[in-house]
């Protein structure tokens, strides 16, 4: 689906190709794997921040769908001549469908303690999960080509999981031959998308790496895309046009006042909602509510009611819920929470919300079964997701026939998605790390808490034994929002992988590439993100831009 950080591309071309003395000597011939085919392999000087390092192109699993149309699972392979033992599976974010560059995450990296995996040594691979977004075959689909790829059921099973599971003994063949042993550790890391990528791994093929860092995952995907639906349904309510429905400054409102109301709970006044289950009870979205001859500072009732009907989650006739519901805190109305849900700055979408133009082509191509083929207009695909049915409709994505053979939650979803155990991680050994930013405006932070609750719970209260989940306060989809977003989870991943060290905090500070951190922050402003339930509270003294002066407390602690 659509859904997804969007990825920065930092392509190969931007490097000067140098012989390639030094590089992979690894063909088809030798990798000799059925399917599998090396297409190029090329020496890149170092330069940009990255290493010297061989770039290895190829393809496996070429065939006609039956949509008439051509696949292949391509991929890159980055490969550093100062290779640490370790290798790094990418997983991407949206709708894949592009070989993004294999840097192990995004340029300035910013989950990955501001240098990029392939920087630190890692060997890097990425794919573009099965499809080619940008197949000219799918122009006809227009905005909705992205998704066109949900006419095929292979190309489906391969976006879901099956690309991941082709590849990767095809990176630790390729790695063995190319480095003459075999990897000393393996992992595998993703935001949106790419976190759900990571979480479907972790439950179908665990043995397989070592470590997984899951970034705001979409693990419920096809549930999710039912909300966005709903989202357009009840802002639609407010204004016929969805972009003026919830202004910058109605956001700038609704975060202000959740801050207000929320901020202190931690022990101090920083602009941060770290007490996140407190401020479910601290905050009441009534009190956003203009009074009677009062137009100035507040919000219509309209507009009260249709962030409530949002942030309530979807529901059928019958009230039964159809997803998640949302929690309250102080990124909510943001910028970034604003491009999703009401209004983005992507012209050829006419400036519609991501859920409104990649949402609708997602649910209707991918999720739902049979595909529901839509126009490809942005105004189209405003119209489909107004039109949604959520008696009826909502069913299609556990829906299955003769040739869609797997649900969209069968090829979408974790093994076990609302009963999970993660038996087979938990006895190889293997860890997890998740990271979600609680003003999320894609996936519900609260939905990943209730997972990671029923996952303890089955777990007998230990599950922290081998998974643990850090929530990001203020900050929105895979960074951005009102948050410290920068921070090191690749390498607190290594120590308890590598060296039995499971994380007790995770130190967050500024990003510099986020351009909604409030400007009276100061630049070298630290703070700790807390393994769940568990939040960052002050002690009482010290430098409060100092996380050494906070502790993870417990939510009933105050």
């Amino acid at each position: 689906m659509s859904i997804g950080a969007l990825a920065v591309s930092f392509g190969a071309s931007t490097l000067a190709h140098a012989d390639n003395e030094g590089c992979t000597t690894v063909t088809t011939a030798s990798l000799a794997l059925p399917g599998v085919e090396i297409v190029a392999s090329r020496m890149q000087e170092a330069g940009e921040g990255l290493p010297r390092h061989c770039l290895v192109t190829g393809l496996a699993n070429q065939r006609t769908g039956v949509d008439g149309k051509s696949y292949a699972i391509r991929f890159e392979f980055r490969l550093p001549v100062a290779w640490n033992g370790r290798f790094l599976h990418q997983v991407n974010g949206g709708n894949d469908g592009v070989v993004v560059a294999a840097l192990g995450d995004k340029p300035d990296g910013w989950v990955s303690g501001g240098t990029v995996p392939l920087t630190r040594g890692f060997a890097v691979l990425s794919s573009d999960s099965g499809h080619a977004g940008a197949d000219p075959a799918n122009k006809p689909f227009g905005l909705a080509a992205g998704a066109a790829f949900g006419l095929d059921p292979q190309a489906r099973r391969d976006y879901g999981y099956a690309a991941d599971m082709t590849l990767a003994p095809v990176a630790k063949k390729l790695v063995a031959l190319h480095y003459g042993r075999q990897a000393d550790y393996s992992y595998m890391a993703g935001c949106s998308n790419g976190g759900r990528h990571a979480m479907v791994a972790a439950g179908r093929m665990p043995e397989s790496y070592d470590g997984f860092l899951v970034g705001n995952p979409g693990f419920d995907l096809p549930r999710a895309a039912i909300q966005h639906a709903w989202d357009v349904q009840a802002f639609l309510k407010v204004d016929p046009d969805i972009r003026k429905t919830i202004t910058r400054e109605d956001g700038q409102l609704i975060a202000s006042r959740i801050t207000q109301a929320c901020d202190a709970l931690d022990g101090i006044k920083d602009g941060l909602t770290s007490n996140l289950a407190a401020c479910q009870k601290a905050f009441d979205l009534n009190s956003l509510a203009c009074a009677p001859g009062t137009t100035q500072g507040c919000l219509s009732e309209a507009k009260v009611d249709a962030l409530k009907a949002s942030l309530a989650g979807p529901r059928d006739s019958k009230g039964e819920a159809l997803y998640s519901d949302w929690p309250f805190d102080g990124g909510i109305g943001t910028g970034n929470w604003r491009t999703w849900k009401v209004e983005s700055p992507v012209v050829p979408w006419n400036n519609y919300p991501i859920i409104a133009t990649m949402g609708a082509a997602s649910l209707n191509l991918i999720f739902s079964t049979p595909p529901v083929v839509v126009e490809g207009g942005s105004d189209k695909l405003i119209e489909a997701l107004k039109n949604f049915d959520f008696d009826k409709d909502a069913a299609k994505i556990y829906a299955k026939d003769a040739t869609f053979t797997e649900s969209a939650m069968d090829f979408m979803t974790p093994p076990e998605v609302d009963a999970p155990r993660l038996a087979r991680l938990r006895d190889s050994g293997h860890k997890m790390i998740i990271y979600h930013g609680q003003a999320d405006p894609v996936f519900s932070v609260n939905d990943t808490i209730r997972w990671y609750g029923k996952l303890n719970a089955n777990a007998q209260g230990h599950a922290d034994s081998f998974v643990r989940l850090f929530t990001v306060p203020g900050a929105t989809h895979c960074g951005g929002g009102v948050a410290l977003d920068k921070f090191d989870a690749l390498s607190a991943l290594m120590r308890w992988v590598e060296e039995g060290k499971a994380p007790d905090r995770i130190i967050a500070s500024i990003n510099p590439a986020n351009k909604e951190v409030p400007a009276l922050w100061k630049p070298d402003r630290t703070r700790p993100l807390c393994p769940y339930p568990s939040y960052a509270a002050y002690s009482g003294s010290g430098d409060a831009d100092n996380a050494a002066n906070f502790t993870c407390a417990m939510p009933d602690a105050r």
